[in-house]
């Protein structure tokens, strides 16, 4: 087979692609969808006929038995889900997608309901012959999982209650975190035209008009957006406290000290990590507010809170020309390729078979995403806007796309799921490959080199400052669910001077930047997210350092972290692979620091 290039690959896409998801199902109507929920139905409640009660005399070679039964419902589980779940993302407004999509969460919950005595029996097992369990060579597939199980044995319930809550989040926690996905999507924005006569009316296109040269569509475009969370703000204040509460409920059930104890549970990640991250980035705010006085120096103006994405420009200087997506998606593929080829070829695949789904339509939820269906390969959804900042997004995705590449061809099903902290370094770590290759390709062009430079300063101050910032939220939100509910009022006050706490004197805090928060979709359906794109975000840089040290040596071992998905404590996994530690607090003044080498290279150009 003759290799396509990177230039034929792309030759049809003169504008962005909507995905083709043919690959998991050819639509609501085809015959495989009922046939596979049906089947799995039976096959759960065979393996429930079969196994309830009797877990714990089995032996290891018939739990490894069990557990292959049950990663392939898994898997089918996932494509079921999948399929009405990407299209309701692709267009939250498709009434037969939503409708489709709660029959089978409904579906899978009560298969999950039927599986769930495995895990629970599995930890009832006394520790001495659990123990025997995880040394066996029969399980040395599953140690890492079986590891993760022993931690939560102390948070089980009884199966019947276990059962109830999982029947409850349809329409209880679940519910309403889909509630404000609806809700959001359904919003119409008051249209901002652009002096060029470009008119934005949706969430994607608003957005990228905050990297405009001009002030007023700058603020117009922030306020076209807020306005309408400032119409809404008590409903997702409301939702938000039902989670929070939700969250509560369960700490006090499962004995979890807090709804961060659990998460940080879940993400294996120690609370010391978490506490020196929050730490190493609060002690240096400093980073955050002295871009910004460089950045209103150079505007002539003091930063407002829309302004922050604005281009350094001085009147006489055009903006950054915009990028195609055809452009775009070339100068991915060939910075990508610099790196190495087969990681580029498989990111062309993407581009090849109709992974992606890029094009900007209304109802589209906002944002951008990789989802991943084990046995088969991602989707990759975002709205591309013409713009460099797009590129930068595509990029973020194609590497978590690019990461479940490698863990799909090593891993099975249970060890898929990479920790979170590891979740997010491919993504930035391919955002760095892309800085590199503009900041070279655009040769003696200052006014390119700068903006690209401050591109991605603006990038880690977010991913450092403004992420942790938002999980510094989430602290007082949940130690106020603890003792009692809140309201719009608290959140917004709260939000506020955080966000002041930041950015100290050097950015105008509007009053609209107060419903901001109710934009965040992690602090809704995952709880402590956010600081993991910081720590991923330390953890990133700490291997691109490497890689610009060693070259090309330190790619296997990069390689082989990806495909270690979820197999290892991701502690372990990085000292392993890439000679990284993330326990070690130098490893956090070391991303810190680099920001401030950054800052000094900017102001030497200035």
């Amino acid at each position: 087979m003759v290799q396509t290039t990177i230039s034929d690959a792309i030759a049809q896409l003169d504008s962005p692609q909507e995905w083709d998801l043919s690959d998991l199902y050819q639509g609501f109507d085809d015959p495989q969808l009922s046939q596979d929920l049906e089947a799995l139905q039976q096959q759960a409640a065979q393996f429930r006929e079969t196994y309830r009660g009797k877990v714990s005399d089995l032996t290891p070679a018939e739990i490894a038995n069990c557990l292959q039964t049950l990663e392939a419902i898994g898997q089918k589980s996932g494509y079921l889900y999948a399929f009405p779940s990407l299209i309701f993302s692709a267009d939250t407004r498709n009434t037969e997608a939503k409708q489709f999509l709660d029959k089978v969460m409904e579906a899978l919950t009560g298969i999950e309901n039927q599986l769930l005595f495995f895990d629970l029996e599995l930890k009832q097992i006394d520790t001495e012959k659990f123990a025997q369990l995880e040394s066996s060579t029969d399980l040395s597939q599953y140690r890492h999982y079986l590891d993760r199980i022993a931690e939560f044995r102390p948070h089980k319930l009884a199966e019947e209650v276990e059962q109830t809550r999982n029947q409850d989040s349809l329409t209880g926690r679940q519910a309403f975190i889909q509630l404000r996905a609806v809700h959001l999507g359904e919003q119409e924005y008051e249209p901002v035209t652009t002096p060029e006569g470009q008119t934005a009316s949706t969430d994607a296109e608003l957005s990228a008009l905050l990297f405009n040269p001009s002030p007023e569509v700058r603020q117009q475009a922030y306020n076209s957006v807020r306005n309408v969370l400032k119409q809404h703000n008590s409903l997702y204040a409301y939702i938000l406290n039902i989670v929070a509460q939700d969250h509560r409920i369960e700490n006090q059930m499962r004995g979890y000290k807090s709804t961060l104890h659990k998460q940080l549970l879940a993400d294996e990640v120690s609370e010391p990590v978490f506490r020196a991250i929050m730490e190493g980035t609060g002690s240096r705010f400093d980073l955050f507010q002295r871009y910004y006085r460089l950045k209103g120096e150079a505007l002539g103006q003091k930063v407002r809170i829309c302004d922050i994405y604005a281009p350094w420009t001085k009147g006489d200087e055009k903006p950054l020309p915009s990028v195609d997506y055809k452009t775009g998606v070339k100068t991915l593929l060939e910075a990508l390729d610099q790196f190495d080829i087969n990681y580029a070829r498989r990111a062309e695949e993407f581009f090849i078979k109709n992974w992606i789904d890029a094009k900007v339509r209304s109802g589209k939820r906002g944002g951008a995403f990789c989802a991943y269906s084990h046995g088969k390969h991602s989707y990759l959804l975002l709205s591309y806007t013409n713009d460099y900042n797009s590129v930068f997004t595509l990029a973020h995705e194609m590497g978590h796309a690019l990461h479940f590449a490698w863990i799909d061809g090593a891993q099975s099903y249970f060890n898929s799921n990479p920790p979170l902290v590891l979740a997010e370094v491919a993504s930035t770590f391919n955002e760095l490959l892309l800085l590199d290759y503009l900041l070279k390709d655009a040769g003696d062009d200052k006014f390119l080199r700068k903006s690209l430079l401050t591109r991605q300063l603006e990038d880690q101050l977010n991913l450092l400052f403004r992420q942790s910032t938002i999980s510094r939220l989430e602290l007082a939100i949940h130690d106020r669910a603890e003792s009692g509910s809140f309201d719009q009022k608290f959140v917004n006050a709260k939000w506020m001077k955080l966000y002041g706490n930041l950015c100290g004197d050097t950015i105008e805090l509007l009053p609209e930047h107060q419903y901001d928060w109710s934009r965040i979709g992690h602090i809704f359906f995952k709880p402590f997210y956010c600081y993991q794109y910081t720590a991923s975000n330390i953890v990133s840089l700490a291997c691109y350092q490497k890689y610009r040290q060693v070259g090309k040596d330190f790619i296997p071992g990069y390689l082989e972290l990806l495909a270690a998905g979820g197999s290892l404590n991701q502690v372990e996994a990085l000292r392993q692979y890439v000679d990284v530690d993330i326990e070690d607090t130098a490893t956090i003044r070391s991303a810190l620091d680099y920001i401030q080498g950054l800052l000094d290279q900017l102001q030497a150009t200035l």
